[in-house]
């Protein structure tokens, strides 16, 4: 029982919070105040659910963010308010992925920097590679995240 696309808290530009959309994959849904990243081996719900979020296809209601001007299609993924303030504590630089816009795809993300990140190497791999997206933007260079995020959504 729930909602279909629930809502999860985030932070954005400037460090602004905002309701980031998906499709619940998951039994419950949590809000992101508390809570992170669902671990890799939590159960969804159906098989669609496991389908949907091993293929981001979960990922596709963030367009109304986009819509909303509150998300770039490109850029930082957000993560959990509760998890945003922790590595902000933990993390030289962090706060420097709020200069742009989250997005629903990313530099970390094409690099295979995705999913839980139970371990804080894999957060600072993460913000390191945010950082250099952030330093290093074009739309070149989003054209070819885009181009990757496709073949990678396809091969896996």
């Amino acid at each position: 029982r729930g909602p279909i696309v629930p809502h999860h808290r985030r932070r954005g530009f400037n460090g602004q919070k905002f309701k980031v959309y998906k499709f619940r994959t998951t039994t419950v849904a949590a809000s992101g105040e508390t809570t992170g990243h669902a671990p890799a081996n939590e159960r969804p719900v159906t098989t669609l659910g496991a389908f949907l979020r091993a293929t981001g296809i979960d990922e596709l209601p963030q367009l109304i963010n986009v819509l909303r001007g509150e998300m770039s299609v490109v850029g930082p993924r957000p993560h959990a308010v509760a998890r945003d303030d922790e590595f902000s504590r933990r993390i030289a630089n962090y706060a420097r992925r709020h200069h742009v816009k989250p997005g629903i795809t990313g530099w970390a993300q094409v690099n295979s920097a995705r999913g839980d990140a139970g371990h804080i190497q894999q957060v600072e791999r993460r913000v390191d590679l945010d950082l250099w997206y952030v330093s290093n933007w074009s739309v070149w260079l989003d054209l070819a995240i885009l181009v990757r995020t496709c073949l990678k959504a396809t091969r896996d």
